[in-house]
C-alpha cells in the first residue's frame, strides 16, 4: 500500500515537505483543513506507542502533531499516520530556547515512567545491548563504540522519561503563545538530559551536567545514524577513553 490509504481520511495530498531519509512527509487536506501526512515502514506497535504518546500530551496541554484519525476512527494505517498542521516559526533567540527547555521539561515530566518505544533500546540499555531499532553499534569501529559506551555510563541509574530525541530547529514552532514540538520520529525513552543540550545552554546544565549531557548525546547522534558525514563529526566530540 502507499498514499492510496489517503482514501481512508479522505484526503487530498497537496506538496512534498522535508521528512528525512526515513518517511515520506506531504502536507495534505482533510475536510477542508491542513494537516500533514507521513508514510514510512515503522511497525504497527511503533506507529501505536507513538499515537498515544502525542494524544497524551495533548490531553495534558503540549502542543503536537495530533493524530487525525481515519472516517473509521483508526489512527494510522498501513504505515501511514495523518497529523494536525502545527504554525509557527524556529526558536531565534536566547529567551525563545529558554522556553523551549522549559517544554521539554514538561514533556519529561509528564512521561516519567513511559513504557519504552517497541525496539528502541536507550542509551543506558546500549552499555550491553548492541543494536535498537536504527542503533546498530556493530557497524561502528570497537574503538568508537568504547567512546559512546564510556559517554552513556556517566548516564547510569538515571531516571528515565519520553525524549523528544530530535530538538533541533526545524523541529520546533514557537510563537507569543506556546511553544510547540514536531517531528517525534526519534522520541523514546532515555534520560532527559539528552534533549537539554541546547543553544545558549538554555536549560541551565551547569559544569559536570552539561559536560555528561553533551557527550551523551554526541555519542547518540553518531551512533544512531552511523555512518555518513555527520556521524562522524559527532564521534570526533566524544573523548577517547
Amino acid at each position: 500500500m502507499g498514499w492510496e490509504t489517503l482514501e481512508l481520511w479522505g484526503a487530498t495530498r497537496i506538496e512534498a515537505l522535508s521528512g528525512g531519509v526515513a518517511n515520506d512527509v506531504w502536507s495534505v487536506r482533510v475536510g477542508g483543513a491542513l494537516a500533514v501526512a507521513r508514510l514510512g515502514s515503522r511497525s504497527n506497535a511503533d506507529l501505536a506507542w507513538e499515537a498515544g504518546l502525542l494524544l497524551h500530551l495533548d490531553r495534558n496541554g503540549m502542543t503536537v502533531p495530533v493524530p487525525i484519525p481515519t472516517r473509521e476512527g483508526r489512527l494510522f494505517a498501513d504505515g501511514l499516520m495523518v497529523m494536525r498542521y502545527v504554525e509557527g516559526g524556529p526558536p531565534e533567540t536566547e529567551a525563545d530556547w529558554r522556553r523551549v527547555a522549559g517544554t521539554l521539561r514538561h514533556l519529561h515530566r509528564l512521561t516519567s515512567g513511559w513504557p519504552q518505544r517497541p525496539g528502541w533500546c536507550s542509551s543506558t540499555d546500549l552499555l550491553s545491548a548492541t543494536t535498537g531499532t536504527k542503533v546498530d553499534l556493530t557497524a561502528m569501529p570497537s574503538e568508537g563504540v568504547a567512546r559512546c559506551r564510556a559517554a552513556w555510563a556517566r548516564l547510569a541509574g538515571r531516571q528515565t522519561a519520553v525524549v523528544h530525541g530530535d530538538p533541533n530547529p526545524r523541529n520546533i514552532r514557537i510563537n507569543a503563545e506556546r511553544v510547540a514540538m514536531i517531528d517525534w520520529d526519534e522520541s523514546h525513552v532515555d534520560v532527559p538530559d539528552l534533549d537539554l543540550v541546547l543553544p545558549h545552554n538554555a536549560a541551565g546544565l551547569e559544569g559536570a551536567a552539561h559536560d555528561i549531557a553533551a557527550q551523551a548525546s554526541a555519542a547518540w547522534e553518531a551512533a544512531v545514524c552511523w555512518d555518513d558525514d555527520y556521524s562522524k563529526r559527532r564521534l570526533a566530540e566524544v573523548r577517547a577513553v
